[in-house]
């Protein structure tokens, strides 16, 4: 029973960053993404300003990798798109985390190339829930 209890205690501590998303935490930890990124619709409404470093975020999740039309992706995450891999929530979130071992596991090699170098440490599956939002998407017809 103790066993049982530790092992459950484990894999609810081990879930808990897949299992935390809170769209409105997310949106406000957008804040740190915007020094890079924007999300901006089709109609070039902002919902978020912010720089231009890094592709503009809008309608991320169901979109191939490294497919924002204009954005001059490094080779690495090109290869990526190339397979026809799309981004979901769960895979911002490695992502997120450490972009170059993602990539580095997404291609079966150890050099590759990434243009995002921050690493988010924290509250990865709320931005990642956030970025997913209707509040983000092209699918809900208030957008």
């Amino acid at each position: 029973m103790k066993l049982s209890l530790i092992a459950t205690l484990a894999a609810i501590t081990l879930a808990g960053p897949a299992l935390a998303q809170d769209v409105a935490k997310g949106e406000s930890d957008f804040k740190r993404c915007k020094a890079c990124h924007s999300i901006i619709k089709p109609d070039g409404t902002a919902v978020v300003k912010g720089g231009k470093v890094g592709p503009n975020l809008y309608n991320i999740v169901g979109r191939q990798v490294a497919s924002e039309p204009g954005f001059k992706y490094k080779e690495s995450i090109q290869e990526v798109g190339a397979k026809g891999v799309v981004w979901t929530e769960d895979m911002l979130i490695p992502y997120m985390t450490d972009p170059k071992d993602w990539l580095n596991k997404e291609l079966g090699i150890d050099n590759a190339r990434t243009g995002m170098t921050y690493k988010q440490r924290n509250d990865q599956a709320d931005i990642a829930a956030y970025l997913a939002s209707a509040a983000v998407s092209p699918n809900n017809p208030a957008n």
